[in-house]
């Protein structure tokens, strides 16, 4: 099939990969605009449209993909299918409707679990055992099209969304050019979603990603996981915001009695009580300074007890 690839992070790049090295032919590339990055905030492309140019591929920047001026060159391509992936943006049913064979989306869950912009964030925080990626067809609906295909993948205790979006787009990528080559054959329908089991999955703002010292030892764990690398789990000391990276598990200190907050500095580990059990600081990263392991962090701070309170 002819295609578009519609994405925008290093998340998809493995698939757009995938499909520059399949049977299908990659016409063209959607993508969000050049965005300001690095300190000095300069524009800069996206991942996907590197990759793009890189691969000789013509790339569309719409500011938005209802634009008469994307629609007309959309049409004028002839795609069969626009293949989605992580793309950032909503698309309208006049765009929709472009490609004969539709928009077909890969989505980094078990839908119809975690429909939205962060379900992997989502199904660490929340504590899932098992999560995966599904193909199906894009509607209107947040993610609530008919599904093509899943795929399953166990959610590790050291998982941050990050290592498990890894792994995902990388088996999700096959799943995605499997999902395109039986479609062309003929050989797949897409099937409704079932109506039970929807949850959403929001983005995970900077906002949210404050550590609560009063939850129990294991969902600070979570959150800290769920938010790294980005948002970045954080909280502050004297005012002053420190990010922090995985925490040790949760129950390892449970001989030691912390307050919710209350940090306990000695020479070759870092506590800092919870609702339950403490937990051991991992890396952390102090208000424009550099990462560093936490008993060093802990060491410059000149703690008269080795004591403080955190949040």
């Amino acid at each position: 099939m002819r295609l578009v690839f519609a994405g925008t992070p290093a998340t998809a790049v493995p698939s757009l990969d995938a499909l520059l090295g399949s049977r299908h032919e990659v016409a063209a590339v959607i993508t969000r605009p050049d965005a300001p990055a690095g300190r000095g905030r300069r524009l800069e492309p996206s991942p996907i449209a590197v990759r793009a140019a890189e691969a000789g591929v013509e790339v569309l920047r719409p500011a938005k993909p209802s634009e008469p001026e994307f629609k007309d060159r959309l049409r004028e391509i002839a795609a069969d299918c626009c293949p989605v992936v992580a793309y950032g943006a909503l698309i309208p049913q006049s765009v929709l409707d472009i490609p004969p064979r539709g928009w077909v989306n890969l989505h980094f869950s078990l839908l119809p679990a975690w429909r939205g912009a962060a379900p992997v964030h989502h199904a660490i925080l929340h504590g899932d055992d098992m999560t995966g990626a599904t193909t199906f067809q894009l509607v209107r609906e947040l993610d609530a099209g008919p599904t093509y295909g899943v795929l399953t993948e166990p959610i590790r205790p050291s998982d941050t969304t990050g290592s498990l979006l890894e792994r995902l787009s990388i088996a999700g990528a096959g799943l995605l050019v499997t999902t395109l080559d039986m479609i062309e054959s003929g050989e797949l329908a897409a099937r409704p979603q079932p109506a039970d089991g929807i949850s959403l999955a929001p983005k995970v703002t900077t906002a949210d990603a404050e550590v609560n010292w009063k939850v129990a030892a294991p969902a600070v764990s979570r959150l800290i996981r769920a938010c790294t690398p980005a948002p970045g789990a954080w909280t502050t000391l004297d005012g002053t915001r420190v990010k922090l990276l995985p925490v040790a598990s949760p129950g390892e200190e449970a001989d030691v009695v912390l307050h919710p907050g209350e940090l306990r500095a000695t020479r070759d580990r870092v506590l800092v009580g919870t609702a339950t059990v403490p937990v051991q600081l991992g890396d952390v990263q102090p208000g424009g300074k550099r990462q560093m392991p936490a008993v060093e962090w802990a060491r410059g701070l000149r703690l008269s007890d080795g004591r403080a309170v955190l949040g």
